[in-house]
């Protein structure tokens, strides 16, 4: 059996390596190739820190425009950020005994701060709250509370408001997304706002704060106005005042100046302490001021025969079978007709109900 010939021809051997006339094995070929990067060019070194500081700098100031665009997270010192900066639109923040505020701290506790607060900086490492009174109060609270240093800091983003009216704006708005304010708090914080020179007018005030809000709901935060108006922080649970109680309070106090003050002295006097009893002090201050109204509509000479039918038909609802569902306001319902009597039933009652049906009203089908 005739043997194979083996591979000749121009093979070199694979354990040596010539480079610059000499025979390199592969124990030296890394330290030969780091003595050829060594050896080049100083226009290459110095085109790749070039490059190098241009990245860096690209970095830098990709980060720097972050931050100032608001879209860097930085994580604050709870005690560096002042609330009082801004006047909060919110009474108050929260408590103990407050059922939305128990469920953000348990929250916090679980999962920790998930929405960052909104904060401008001051200088000198200290930063004024724009928004997240509530997250802040929680986590201050919950460090009190445990001392665990995961509540020390706040993670928040740093914003920068052309103007103050700005800063009041996107306070109110965030509050209006997360967890609405009472009619009473949307009026206390545009009468602040013009208070503190923000606004030179209460209309003004209204127009910006609440300029997406339909025209009926401004007028609504109005009516509202003219209540804070006389009656202040007198009012101990305005978060608790209902859009029903302080439109009527309004109407009366709208027409008598003096109600105004004895509702406040009222106020002063019993020092309600919880919101039921506020809202039962407002409910029997309605239902006595309206009943002391109906004593001037009476004729002059009470012994007129027709005096008794005329009032009693004033006072009593047009049907036998209407349900008095506000004092002074009866609804009866035959069929798919609904009809409202009653001396509750004014033009201004009218005007609220027809811009409430048309701007607020909605049934799905």
């Amino acid at each position: 059996m005739a043997k194979r010939k083996r591979l000749g021809g121009p093979l070199q051997n694979y354990t040596t390596i010539t480079y610059d006339n000499k025979t390199t094995t592969p124990e030296n070929i890394m330290t030969t190739t780091s003595d050829m990067f060594q050896s080049s060019a100083p226009i290459a070194r110095i085109a790749g820190e070039i490059s190098s500081t241009a990245a860096f700098e690209e970095v830098s100031r990709e980060l720097t425009n972050a931050r100032k665009e608001g879209r860097l997270v930085l994580r604050l010192p709870l005690d560096s950020v002042e609330t009082a900066w801004l006047m909060r639109d919110r009474t108050h923040p929260g408590a103990a005994n407050d059922p939305d505020f128990v469920a953000l701290c348990d929250s916090l506790r679980r999962n920790g701060q998930r929405n960052p607060i909104e904060v401008v900086d001051l200088g000198e490492g200290r930063y004024g709250l724009i928004s997240g009174w509530r997250r802040l109060t929680a986590l201050r609270h919950l460090h009190e509370e445990t001392g665990e240093e995961r509540f020390v800091t706040v993670l928040a983003f740093l914003r920068q408001p052309a103007s103050s009216e700005d800063a009041y704006v996107a306070m109110v708005e965030e509050n209006e997304i997360r967890l609405g304010l009472s009619y009473y708090e949307r009026a206390r914080i545009a009468a602040k706002s013009v208070e503190a020179g923000v606004y030179p007018t209460s209309k003004a005030a209204l127009q910006s704060l609440f300029a997406s809000a339909s025209r009926a709901k401004r007028s609504k935060i109005g009516s509202f106005l003219v209540l804070y108006q006389l009656l202040g922080d007198t009012v101990c649970f305005p978060q608790a005042l209902t859009e029903r109680l302080g439109l009527a309070l309004a109407k009366i106090l709208e027409t008598d100046a003096v109600a105004g003050e004895r509702l406040r002295e009222r106020l002063e006097d019993v020092c309600s302490d919880s919101p039921e009893a506020e809202q039962s002090l407002f409910a029997s201050f309605i239902e006595a001021e309206n009943a002391g109204d109906s004593s001037p509509r009476a004729p002059q000479n009470p012994s007129s025969k027709e005096t008794p039918k005329r009032v009693m038909n004033m006072e009593k609802p047009v049907s036998d079978t209407a349900k008095e569902v506000y004092p002074g306001i009866y609804l009866a319902q035959n069929g798919n007709k609904l009809q409202l009597s009653g001396p509750g039933v004014d033009q201004a009652f009218r005007d609220q109900l027809e811009a409430w049906i048309r701007d607020d009203f909605y049934v799905e089908l």
